[in-house]
């Protein structure tokens, strides 16, 4: 929330529950997990593309 809208004289996180429930907590985890695969997942992509690039360039060359 933004701090020309919300009052002053309460904390911005006020309005969050103080705790995450664990059903939440492992749903989140398997959600960072899968983002952290496919992000993983496109860097090997894109480092194989970055190989055979430079492969066939300097196969051009000779």
């Amino acid at each position: 929330m933004s701090i020309l809208t919300h009052g002053f004289d309460r904390p911005l996180g006020s309005e969050l529950p103080a705790r995450i429930s664990g059903a939440r907590k492992a749903q989140l985890k398997d959600l960072a997990l899968g983002a952290l695969t496919l992000l993983s997942m496109g860097s090997v992509l894109t480092a194989l593309i970055a190989l055979k690039t430079a492969i066939y360039v300097w196969h051009l060359n000779v």
